[in-house]
């Protein structure tokens, strides 16, 4: 790939649009969305500027990405940001106006579903930024995460490089959105284990692609902005699993059919983010929850023996479906330090 891209990025006092390319969660959560929009106002000074399927609940893959593509034709609007995720826009990517967006770069921000257009542009050169929502991070109960903000704060509105560090507290369980008196309560954190590295013996300092490892899976099923395998030669993979919790033999097969296609070969680093292991579906506690998470690390770990053993990797990196949630750049400079167990960035 030819070097990517960093967009410029926002001033405090510019307009960035906010926008539902998957699940329209502000029609559902009005209250959750508003705190969001409100804090990306008082804590980051930026002007949110909605688009007409934001709110609207069932909008077609047509009508959403006709706001992206209005958003990044705007020259007034300096960044685009998803709300949240959802499962269906693979059905967006189609009808993007891929000339017009190469055009005009801008951040974007999101994570999960949002791994569609996070690949869409970084096939396109340009550098996209996993992770930011506005409702799940900036919408959070109680306060903004520090950790969150500080990240986020460095990406959207700053450039250069960055050091992720691991979070000596970490939270699975969300609370209710049905329940908006519950927005005032702080979440329960508990105390994280850091991150456990695997063949911790190099230095690797490439561009970083992947998101949601699921979502990925459906990308390679529909042929969908996944490309020959040379093509990530040198780069740092970075995944993340979602709350649909997939067990431990759904990840390795995932991984496996990634390392038929000749992905994992190439990559010389992962990044894995630690698992989440709650959700309203699947409430674990204590011991289980260890459980789930050791057996998707022994998943990916048995995947890398079989088609990448050389990979350095580093486990329950604090990305994706986190609490605290670090951003990571896609199709951006990534640099794994194994012998000084450090991570850095540039955004």
């Amino acid at each position: 790939m030819a070097d990517p891209i960093y967009p410029a990025k926002p001033r405090p006092g510019d307009r960035v649009a906010v926008l539902s390319p998957s699940f329209a969660g502000p029609a559902v959560f009005p209250h959750v969305h508003e705190l969001g929009i409100r804090r990306l106002r008082e804590e980051f000074g930026l002007e949110p500027v909605e688009y007409p399927t934001t709110r609207k609940l069932g909008a077609t893959p047509q009508e959403r990405a006709a706001d992206l593509n209005a958003a990044f034709a705007d020259p007034n609007i300096k960044a685009v940001l998803a709300t949240i995720g959802g499962e269906d826009q693979i059905t967006v990517l189609p009808h993007l106006d891929r000339e017009l967006i190469r055009a005009n770069p801008k951040p974007f921000f999101g994570y999960s579903d949002n791994t569609n257009l996070l690949l869409f542009l970084r096939n396109l050169g340009i550098v996209a930024y996993h992770g930011g929502s506005v409702m799940v991070h900036l919408g959070r109960s109680g306060s903004t995460h520090p950790a969150s903000v500080d990240s986020l704060r460095a990406a959207l509105l700053g450039s250069g490089p960055y050091e992720l560090r691991a979070s000596a507290e970490v939270c699975d369980q969300e609370v209710d959105w049905g329940q908006p008196e519950l927005l005032g309560t702080e979440p329960e954190m508990e105390p994280a284990e850091g991150w456990y590295w695997h063949n911790a013996d190099r230095v690797v300092d490439g561009l970083g692609w992947g998101g949601n490892l699921e979502i990925l899976a459906w990308m390679a099923m529909a042929d969908r902005e996944i490309r020959p395998a040379a093509e990530y030669a040198g780069q740092v993979l970075f995944l993340e699993t979602s709350e649909e919790m997939p067990g431990g033999d759904e990840v390795y097969r995932i991984l496996r059919n990634l390392g038929e296609r000749g992905v994992l070969a190439q990559v010389p680093a992962l990044l894995m983010a630690r698992a989440k292991a709650w959700s309203f579906g699947k409430p674990l506690e204590g011991a289980a929850k260890a459980e789930y998470r050791e057996a998707q690390r022994a998943a990916v770990l048995r995947a890398l023996s079989e088609y990448a053993p050389e990979a350095m990797a580093v486990f329950d990196v604090d990305f994706g479906h986190t609490d605290p949630q670090l951003i990571l750049p896609c199709g951006g400079r990534i640099r794994v330090d194994g012998p000084q167990r450090r991570i850095t960035v540039w955004y």
